[in-house]
């Protein structure tokens, strides 16, 4: 397949790139390797004034890096803004923070001396060039939590960004590149999905990091696997939303329009089953489908667009057929459902109610702005729904009452629960899930040291 920008707004195809043949990804390879071994000795003084000059070249630029999203993907422009300042913060963030995260660390001095030592310590250490196989959905954003933890580690990062966002992917490269990192510590592989597997495989590549679809995670953990290769996974999500009789209604119902509908629908962590306390239902039903029903469908380039189109046919196309499903098994349509005529891959923001466990909706998670919503007579059984999904990303939950939030905290199968507000990622908080969403952690010191070798230092006395 090609590698193109094609703008999901009407279809167009914008640009084409040729895919990288085997002499240059041989010869990127090589300079990754040869840079780390450089690299590496750096101190935390210099990576941060790097990582800093980035962040600074971000800023000066969002609005060009902001439009390219959009039109690659589909995001509204707002939103892509939004996610470039974000990607700022974060850089800015582990500049600041690295070296204390990654200082090293004395165990209690009787454990030293019981071990026979003099002294003893941890020390973090960089493992060397490490594989990004990148999501088109955060473009940006996806790719720096893994890049700034990572480069101030002191590892040098190889991108196969996905293929619909090629553009996004070599901005990136020159970004880190007129920020004044050497030449290698970062480097953009324009390859289709299918050299993945080679490239992991070869042994200059010392771990991988993946965020994106089940399979393609099944893959990339089977043949790190084969390898003896670290990987952190970040798959999909299918997050519970949960409303109490004690919450503040309207307040949980207007956020939870934002929640399900961010970057179109498109998101892991967007909150999708909205699990509601029969005593509540309806009236968080009402406020939601009014929510939904209100928002602004459009060109994305649009300041006052709020949902744009999805970011390819077939992702369009799979999310009809789960809808659809729904709808001949019983499910009632609240609002949305229908196709909309014109050009480019829209899908209107939909509400579905009655879900029972035998409609696919219910199992598999929804890309795009589809709700489902369910009845709880009360906390054991929103707990059973909620957990009730192969996916444990992350949770929502609305509650006044201290102890359903301790119940709640105990017993959500997720990577995060967040209390009377809605999901989001921030670099001081580690970021990833359990069960089929995937393992290991992003962000925070637990991601910067999840490609780092954990070293022992051991004196005798």
């Amino acid at each position: 397949m090609p590698i193109a920008t094609v703008n999901p707004a009407n279809g167009e195809t914008l640009k084409t790139y040729e895919a990288m043949g085997e002499e240059e990804i041989e010869r990127r390879l090589q300079l990754a390797e040869a840079t780390f071994r450089t690299y590496r000795t750096t101190s935390f003084a210099e990576r941060a004034r790097l990582l800093d000059r980035a962040a600074g070249l971000l800023d000066d630029i969002t609005q060009d890096i902001a439009r390219v999203m959009t039109t690659e993907m589909g995001k509204p422009v707002k939103q892509a803004r939004a996610e470039a300042a974000k990607c700022a913060k974060a850089m800015r963030w582990y500049a600041e923070h690295a070296e204390s995260l990654l200082a090293d660390e004395e165990p209690a001095e009787y454990d030293v001396k019981d071990s026979g030592a003099s002294r003893a310590l941890v020390r973090y250490r960089p493992l060397g060039p490490v594989l990004a196989v990148m999501p088109w959905n955060f473009p940006l954003w996806q790719v720096i939590r893994f890049a700034a933890p990572a480069l101030m580690a002191g590892n040098v990062g190889l991108l196969k960004h996905a293929s619909n966002v090629p553009q996004t992917a070599l901005f990136l490269e020159d970004l880190f590149h007129q920020a004044g990192y050497p030449e290698g510590c970062f480097q953009t592989l324009l390859v289709g999905s299918g050299a993945i597997d080679e490239i992991l495989r070869d042994e200059r590549v010392k771990a991988a990091t993946l965020t994106g679809s089940e399979p393609a995670g099944r893959a990339v953990a089977s043949t790190a696997g084969n390898m003896v290769k670290k990987t952190v996974l970040e798959l999909g999500g299918s997050d519970p939303y949960l409303v109490m009789p004690s919450a503040d209604i309207d307040r949980a119902a207007e956020i939870a329009v934002t929640a399900r509908v961010q970057n179109n629908g498109q998101s892991c962590i967007a909150a999708k089953r909205f699990i509601v306390h029969t005593d509540v239902y309806d009236r968080f039903a009402e406020r939601f489908v009014e929510g939904m029903k209100a928002l602004k469908v459009g060109d994305p380039l649009e300041e006052d667009t709020e949902v744009g189109p999805l970011s390819s046919e077939q992702g369009r196309a799979d999310l009809e057929e789960l809808v659809d499903d729904a709808r001949r098994s019983g499910a009632s349509v609240l609002c949305g459902g229908q196709r909309p005529d014109g050009p480019g891959w829209y899908y209107p923001p939909t509400v579905i109610a009655d879900v029972t466990r035998e409609m696919r909706i219910h199992r598999e998670e929804t890309f795009g702005p589809v709700a489902t919503l369910y009845r709880a007579d009360g906390l054991d059984e929103a707990v059973l729904i909620a957990n009730d999904s192969p996916f444990g990303l992350s949770s929502n939950v609305w509650t006044r009452d201290e102890a359903e939030v301790e119940r709640f905290v105990r017993d959500l199968e997720a990577g995060g629960v967040y209390v009377n507000g809605m999901t989001a990622s921030h670099p001081a908080f580690p970021f990833g899930g359990v069960k089929r969403s995937g393992y290991g952690r992003e962000l925070s010191g637990h991601g910067i040291r999840e490609f780092c070798n954990i070293t022992t230092v051991w004196h005798g006395a």
